[in-house]
């Protein structure tokens, strides 16, 4: 989104130069010169604030070391798969009959023919001219 937004902004600053009105009075300006900097007031020193020192960290003394974590044995895992039962599922509901839907017959189409499509007629081709100053020049070795 930020790559848009930057080029319309070029895209409005582009734009904005394509009038000559603009450029040349862009050029005026950058061909003027500056004007004097006025004189401004010095700044004065300020005074440094004093700040109240760190407080210190208070130490921890005599700490014990840290327990050890003691190694237990790990467990045996089974190497077989218990077997299990099979399940037995319950019969396949029956599936009922399905009524069916009388037979119709439609009316006879009436006989209808389209109309004839009219043709395209030819348009003639017309030749133009060579005209030698705008032909290319001839090839001076084949490819």
């Amino acid at each position: 989104m930020a790559s848009y937004n930057s080029f319309i902004l070029v895209f409005f600053i582009a734009l904005s130069f394509s009038n000559m009105g603009i450029s040349l009075a862009a050029r005026s300006l950058l061909q003027t010169t500056q004007p004097a900097v006025p004189n401004l007031p010095a700044i004065p020193n300020l005074p440094k604030p004093t700040l109240p020192p760190l407080p210190t960290l208070p130490t921890l003394g005599n700490v014990p070391p840290l327990p050890t974590i003691p190694s237990l044995p790990l467990p045996k895992l089974p190497t077989t798969q218990p077997s299990l039962p099979k399940p037995s599922l319950p019969p396949l509901p029956s599936i009922p009959n399905i009524p069916t839907v009388p037979q119709t017959t439609l009316p006879p189409l009436p006989a209808t023919s389209l109309p004839t499509l009219p043709s395209i007629p030819n348009i003639p081709t017309i030749s133009f001219p060579s005209i030698p100053f705008l032909s290319p020049p001839p090839a001076t070795s084949s490819p």
